[in-house]
């Protein structure tokens, strides 16, 4: 199996927990669409949209690192920090107060992923 898919596999389990904790918090406090001006909401909504906003970037981007032929610890790097960054984002977030530690630090880790593999791209497809 391919390294990638291990990490989307583990990241698509992530995105289920997320949803459904979004959905069971609508259901809870009564809110069908939106956030009704509720915190507890708009966290939750924004944790399980700032994933969906660059997990699949960062995962096609991993992909494609790894279809490169980069080294296999490479893709693993890369895909344990994509893994660990989007949990400290999700942790840092949902916290009320908000955790700004675990929020920077995961974004930073996101970012690096996805930033990382672009320039490991752009590098070996100029060679």
């Amino acid at each position: 199996m391919p390294i990638t898919a291990v990490y989307a596999s583990l990241l698509a389990l992530f995105f289920v927990y997320l949803s459904a904790r979004t959905i069971r918090l609508r259901r809870r406090l009564g809110i069908g669409l939106g956030f009704s001006e509720n915190p507890d909401m708009l966290r939750a909504i924004r944790v399980h949209g700032n994933f969906t906003e660059y997990v699949p970037l960062a995962l096609l981007l991993i992909f494609f690192v790894e279809s490169a032929k980069a080294d296999p610890w490479l893709v693993h790097i890369l895909g344990v920090t994509l893994l660990a960054g989007r949990l400290s984002h999700a942790f840092g977030v949902s916290r009320n107060p908000e955790n700004f530690t675990f929020r920077v630090l995961g974004m930073s880790m996101t970012l690096a992923v996805i930033t990382l593999s672009a320039l490991y791209l752009l590098i070996v497809t100029a060679a």
